[in-house]
C-alpha cells in the first residue's frame, strides 16, 4: 500500500484525489465536473525490462483544472522509443514512477472552464507527443491536444506523430528531391520504411528498398511494390560487385535512409551517387556503420543523423500539427497506409511481448481501449 501511494504521488495524484477515490459514488458524482473518472494505466516505478517493471495500476480521479482537458483514450501504440524509455536508455524520459506510452488518440471527455478550442466529443491526439498514454483517461493542458478528423481510423490517428512524421521530415530536410529522383533505404518493411515508399511515390520519387533474407521475402517484396516501391532487393541479392547494375532505368539515389546499421548500412552507401547523403535514424542491428575511405574521398558522401524528438524540440507545435493534418489527409485519400496489429488494452502483455519480438517479427502493436 505504501508503494502504491508513493507511485500515485509520483504520478501527480494528490492526497485529496486518493481520498475521493474511496468515498461513495453519490458524493463522487457531485464532484464529477472537476475530476476525471478513475483510470487504469500501466506504470513503472523503476527502469528495467518492460515485461518485468510494468504493472497495471488503478489510478484515482485527478482534478481537471481550468486549462485542462480530460481525454478518454481510444488507441495507443507501443513504439521502440516507449520501450527504451522504460529501460532507461532513451535520452528523454519522464521521471519515475510514470505511466508508459507517448503517442495515441482519444475522445474529449471533459474540459476545464477556460478551454475554448476543444469540446466534449472531439477526437484528439497529443501533438507533439507526450508522456503517459497507456491509461484509460489522460488529463493534460489544452495546448497538448490537437483535434483530428473522425473520418480517420483510430489506429492511424494514434500512430501519426512518430513514424510517419519521421519519414516526412527525412524526405524533406536533407536533400531537395524532384520528380524522377531516387532514394534508397534499408529496413523497408518497418512502418517508417513503408511511409517512405509511399511519400516517395506521392512526390514522383523512385525508391530502392532493401530487406533481410527471411521466410516470406517474396511476399514482402510484393507488398512493398503494391505500396509503390520501384525495386525491392534482399541483402543476399546485393552480394555482387556492382549493385548499380541492378537499377535498370532508375537514377542513382541522392538520398539514403538507414535504420539498421552494420552491413545493411554499407549496402545503402553502395547505391548512392556522387555527393549523396545517408541519413541514419535507427540501429536495429546494434552494429556500427563502417565507411570506406574512398567513399569519402572519391564519392564525397555525407553521413547525417535524424532524431524526431530533437526536431520537435526546435520547431513550433503548429508545424507538427500541420504535418499531422497533411499525413492524415493522405490516409483519408487512401494514399498512405501501413501494417498494424490491434490488440485490446486488457491484453497488454500479449502486445508487449509482440513488440519486444518474443514471437518473431510482428507489425506495430496498437492498443485499443
Amino acid at each position: 500500500m505504501a508503494s502504491l501511494r508513493a507511485t500515485l504521488r509520483g504520478l501527480g495524484v494528490s492526497r485529496r484525489a486518493v481520498f475521493l477515490r474511496g468515498i461513495t459514488s453519490n458524493t463522487c458524482r457531485a464532484f464529477s465536473t472537476g475530476l476525471s473518472p478513475p483510470s487504469k494505466g500501466f506504470v513503472y516505478e523503476q527502469h528495467g525490462p518492460p515485461d518485468q517493471v510494468l504493472r497495471m495500476v488503478e489510478l484515482p480521479p485527478v482534478p481537471v483544472k481550468e486549462n485542462d482537458v480530460c481525454v478518454k483514450m481510444l488507441a495507443a501504440p507501443i513504439n521502440p522509443s516507449d520501450i527504451n524509455r522504460i529501460e532507461g536508455v532513451y535520452p528523454i524520459r519522464p521521471q519515475v514512477p510514470a505511466v508508459g506510452g507517448s503517442e495515441g488518440v482519444g475522445e474529449v471527455h471533459a474540459v476545464g472552464s477556460a478551454v475554448t478550442s476543444l469540446s466534449v466529443g472531439d477526437r484528439v491526439i497529443p501533438c507533439p507527443t507526450t508522456f503517459g498514454t497507456w491509461q484509460t483517461y489522460v488529463v493534460k493542458e489544452e495546448d497538448v491536444w490537437h483535434k483530428v478528423s473522425k473520418n480517420v481510423p483510430i489506429e492511424y490517428a494514434a500512430t501519426v506523430t512518430v513514424n510517419p512524421m519521421t519519414a516526412l521530415r527525412m524526405m524533406e530536410d536533407f536533400v531537395e528531391l524532384n520528380p524522377g529522383d531516387a532514394i534508397v533505404q534499408n529496413g523497408s518493411s518497418s512502418m517508417v520504411g513503408q511511409c517512405i515508399v509511399q511519400l516517395a511515390r506521392i512526390r514522383g520519387v523512385q525508391s530502392i528498398n532493401l530487406i533481410r533474407e527471411r521466410p516470406g521475402s517474396e511476399e514482402l517484396k510484393e507488398k512493398l511494390k503494391k505500396l509503390g516501391a520501384n525495386e525491392v532487393f534482399t541483402e543476399n541479392q546485393l552480394e555482387i560487385k556492382n549493385v548499380k547494375s541492378l537499377l535498370n532505368n532508375i537514377q542513382e539515389p541522392a538520398l539514403g535512409f538507414n535504420c539498421v546499421g552494420g552491413n545493411a548500412a554499407s549496402l545503402v552507401l553502395k547505391f548512392l551517387r556522387q555527393g549523396g547523403t545517408m541519413v541514419t535514424y535507427g540501429g536495429m542491428a546494434k552494429k556500427p556503420i563502417t565507411v570506406s575511405t574512398s567513399s569519402f574521398i572519391f564519392k564525397d558522401l555525407s553521413l547525417r543523423g535524424f532524431w524526431l524528438q530533437k526536431w520537435m524540440n526546435t520547431e513550433k507545435a503548429q508545424d507538427c500539427r500541420a504535418m499531422a493534418n497533411q499525413l492524415l489527409s493522405f490516409v483519408e485519400q487512401g494514399e498512405l497506409k501501413y501494417e498494424m496489429e490491434l490488440v485490446p488494452f486488457i491484453e497488454f502483455d500479449t502486445a508487449l511481448n509482440n513488440a519486444l519480438g518474443k514471437s518473431g517479427s510482428r507489425p506495430k502493436q496498437v492498443l485499443t481501449f
